[in-house]
């Protein structure tokens, strides 16, 4: 009898561990990736970065030497986050002058266009200067428990979780860019660049794939998606975290503050991301002044999570929303960014001959919560509306480009690699399609304008744009969005109903370009719906609200 009452009581007490335990796995399991990733790669503190100086002395004068070129990009800016052209945050009372001033100092182009509506197969389009989906890199590497957090927050709004595909999906790292592309840092390098790398990769990081193995001679940085831009519980920080968001959930929960120097282990910079990564790269022009370079300077800003510099939220005191002027100050870090490295250029004696091209990965992200992101178009990040792939787009090459100069026609961001290789004077590719062109050529009026389709997918989602018209298919929804963007550029006037012939055209287009893509590296494991019109964290989707599935 006692020992039956003893087996009763430890079975009660196992039941009560069981339950506890399983209390606990519910409401802190989000948090075990980014303990595992601890536990394997260590964050120890802050090391000291020296940069590889070149010659003492030039073998040319500036001018006289191939151009330094300069791609400053940026993360999730929406269209509106400028103040050039009208636009800024805090209905336009933060300016972005130096951000500004790319444009103004040289070439804008008014139309365009992102390789993606997410930040990886963006990434790896401006690397290669190839659609990504040529190649297969259509989705956005991120941990499985990611998705399973989008799933598990959503799982009464329709998302779709393809459990069977789990096997088929590797490790973020692994998710990486194919050995057998080219870069833009390899091409570069063969043609005597000296080529860096500061920030956000995103396209690899396995020992074959991180950027000191795919034609950077230096880069310092984080190999995934984001990064915290200081410890959550810094005194010098402000956070917004938007409640509402699942990535925001998993990004607070996993997110380290830390970057690697040329595959070192990981250690934490000495200051708030944006304003370290400006530093260093202010370090890596003096240190590079006296030979051609190369510099890839990948913000992760505005990217969530939203975290900003008390000093630079203070000084926003007039905006009274509080995630709007956490993120209003993030941009205030950026564009001061952008001056320091403009004023190291000037100081150095470069700027006249360095190209500085300054785009966004996407457009704005509807998980911010701001509506007013990526006025005056609509959609998203994720979606391939203007407002998802239509960014800001500048380049500045005062020894050849005048001042003022615009661009009305549809670029895009496999044109940088060409852009790159033609002022190197690299040959161009002849063993694959090669998507972009030269962006010089076209801003001074001595290149035809090219006649080609832009083209994007993301699954099922798809998209081309062709003589000023642009058609999207959707299966989840069934659905053809049709629209004349010389006539109707910010989307409000569906026709694909209306002109059942250009809509045909567009559809042999699609349908031809789409033949000529690879099938994805790795499948998606998740489609979430999308609102086009409301930002996330109003009212949940009424029958009216149009959408897409977003795949990854």
């Amino acid at each position: 009898m006692k020992i039956g009452k003893r087996c009763i009581g430890l079975l009660a007490a196992l039941a009560v561990v069981v339950i506890v335990a399983g209390v606990l796995f519910t409401r802190y399991w989000i948090y075990i990736p980014g303990l595992i990733d601890a536990w394997r790669s260590p964050i120890g503190p802050n090391v000291e970065i020296v940069w590889q100086a070149g010659p003492a002395e030039p073998a040319q004068a500036p001018l006289e030497r191939a151009p330094n070129i300069v791609v400053i990009l940026v993360d999730d800016l929406g269209f509106n986050d400028l103040s050039f052209g009208g636009g800024g945050l805090g209905g336009g009372t933060v300016p972005t002058p130096h951000i500004d001033a790319i444009a103004s100092n040289g070439v804008t182009f008014t139309n365009g266009y992102a390789g993606n509506a997410t930040c990886a197969p963006s990434r790896a389009a401006i690397m290669t200067g190839r659609f990504a989906t040529r190649f297969g890199f259509e989705f956005t590497p991120a941990p499985k428990a990611f998705a399973k957090n989008i799933a598990r927050f959503n799982r009464d709004a329709g998302v779709v979780y393809f459990e069977d595909r789990e096997p088929l999906v590797p490790e973020p790292d692994a998710m990486t860019l194919p050995a057998d592309e080219i870069t833009i840092a390899e091409m570069l390098q063969s043609a005597g660049y000296r080529t860096l790398m500061l920030g956000k990769w995103h396209i690899g990081g396995t020992e074959t794939s991180r950027p000191e193995k795919r034609g950077f001679d230096e880069a310092l940085g984080f190999m995934r998606g984001a990064s915290l831009f200081l410890p959550v519980n810094d005194p010098n920080v402000v956070n917004s975290k938007q409640d509402f968001d699942p990535i925001d959930q998993f990004l607070w929960a996993n997110l380290p503050f830390a970057v690697e120097f040329n595959g070192s282990p990981r250690f934490e910079p000495s200051q708030y991301m944006t304003d370290y990564l400006t530093d260093e790269a202010v370090k890596a022009i003096h240190a590079n002044r006296n030979r051609p370079f190369f510099m890839y300077l990948a913000y992760n800003a505005p990217h969530t999570p939203l975290q900003a510099l008390k000093s630079d939220y203070d000084a926003l005191a007039h905006i009274e929303n509080y995630t709007e002027r956490v993120y209003a100050a993030m941009i205030v870090a950026l564009d001061r960014g952008v001056a320091k490295v403009m004023e190291a250029l000037r100081e150095n004696g470069l700027e006249e001959n360095t190209i500085v091209i300054f785009t966004s990965d996407n457009g704005g992200a509807n998980y911010v919560g701001l509506p007013d992101l990526n006025t005056p178009y609509r959609g998203w990040k994720i979606t391939f509306f203007e407002g998802g792939i239509h960014v800001p787009y500048f380049m500045q090459w005062p020894a050849r480009i005048p001042a003022g100069s615009t661009y009305d026609g549809p670029v895009a961001h496999v044109d940088i690699f060409a852009t790159a290789a033609a002022a190197a004077g690299a040959s161009r590719r002849t063993d694959r399609i090669v998507d972009g062109v030269d962006l010089v050529g076209l801003a001074l009026g001595e290149a035809p304008r090219p006649v080609r389709p832009l083209f994007w997918r993301s699954g099922h989602y798809k998209a081309v744009l062709k003589d000023g018209w642009k058609l999207q298919v959707s299966e989840r929804p069934e659905k053809t969005w049709l629209f004349n963007l010389a006539t109707d550029p910010t989307e409000k006037n569906d026709l694909s109903e209306a002109e059942p012939e250009k809509r045909a055209e567009m559809m042999a287009a699609l349908v031809e370009i789409d033949g000529e893509q690879s099938d994805p590296i790795w499948p998606a494991l998740i489609e979430a719906p999308m609102m086009i019109d409301r930002p996330m964290g109003g009212a949940p989707r009424g029958p009216d609200d149009e959408y897409v599935y977003w795949a990854n």
